[in-house]
């Protein structure tokens, strides 16, 4: 008989699709088979498919420990090269100032679904449990046309093995080091609350508690009419529906005014027109309130990022009233 973390162990390695991911699944699967190897002896050599369908296989992988010892040890070696390169293209985002957004939330919440309506990325969205296991980040722009860094995640579930917490570390490494975490659900769950608290139990051995969230109640079509009419949001909860696209200004909004990274200032500017470069850095990076053009030079009230405001500063127009 399986028992339920065999299962879920067993439904991992079906969405398993990069190299990366089958490794992580393979190595959680070995160090829960490994203490169950004692005492055992000869059956083990009877067991077919490994754990659930998908183990790793038919092999005397099974009878001897030193066999898996080696294995673990390499399993672990190949996923310390990923997660090195992982490391390295991590360190190369942040040299520039791109905050990143954690998509968080119990597994088939829709996070795959909504990451894919903001970021236009395909990424494989189902209905099956477990659809996403690879960390995937892709850029979104801002209304205040800042940019950030949006991170798709696996998704949690009730006493997720700790096994599975460690072999996952580099999809919960994103979340660990998110500026911001969407913690999505699906509204339509009548567990919703109760899914809620157990990812927040996650959220809390992972020591990111203190992280701000914003709470994203997803799949607001399926619920009838009178009652979408009857939901109300406030400053840390969002009602959207990923698959109809609404909701999603709603969203992007309330994550610009979250995002405290390269804070957005108001600023008052005259640029030459011969400043052809700054002027179009302006119009891509910078919310343009107003503008007029007058002795060769354009007059701009706008809404700029610090780390844009910071080149624009010579150019900024001081109000009379404080001359």
């Amino acid at each position: 008989m399986i028992d339920r973390t065999q299962l879920i162990l067993d439904i991992f390695a079906r969405h398993a699709r990069t190299r990366e991911g089958q490794l992580q699944v393979e190595l959680a699967q070995l160090e829960y088979l490994l203490p169950r190897l004692t005492g055992r002896g000869a059956e083990m050599s009877q067991l077919g498919g490994g754990i659930g369908t998908r183990g790793p296989g038919e092999t005397q992988l099974e009878t001897d420990r030193r066999k898996i010892f080696r294995r673990i040890r390499h399993i672990k070696g190949q996923l310390e090269d990923v997660r090195r390169i992982r490391t390295q293209q991590r360190q190369r985002r942040e040299s520039v100032p791109l905050p990143t957004v954690a998509l968080v939330g119990y597994t088939n919440a829709g996070k795959s679904t909504l990451f894919n309506a903001l970021t236009d990325a395909g990424v494989v969205a189902s209905a099956k449990m477990f659809a996403t296991l690879d960390p995937t980040v892709r850029a979104i722009t801002l209304p205040s046309k800042r940019k950030v860094l949006l991170s798709d995640t696996v998704g949690f579930i009730r006493s997720l093995p700790t096994t599975l917490v460690s072999a996952f570390r580099a999809t919960l490494e994103e979340v660990q080091r998110a500026a911001l975490l969407l913690h999505v659900s699906d509204v339509t769950s009548p567990t919703s609350h109760e899914q809620q608290k157990q990812v927040e139990l996650v959220l809390n051995e992972l020591d990111v508690m203190s992280t701000p969230q914003i709470r994203v109640m997803n799949k607001i079509d399926l619920l009838p009419e009178m009652q979408r009419r009857s939901l109300t949001e406030n400053g840390n909860t969002v009602y959207v529906s990923s698959t109809q696209k609404l909701g999603l200004e709603k969203l992007l909004a309330m994550i610009d005014t979250r995002i405290g990274i390269d804070a957005i200032q108001h600023l008052r500017i005259r640029v030459p027109q011969s400043e052809g470069k700054l002027l179009a850095q302006i119009e891509a990076r910078a919310r343009i309130l107003n503008r007029a053009y007058r002795n060769s030079a354009v007059q701009m009230e706008v809404e700029a990022p610090e780390s844009l405001a910071r080149v624009l500063q010579p150019f900024t127009v001081v109000p009379r009233a404080q001359k």
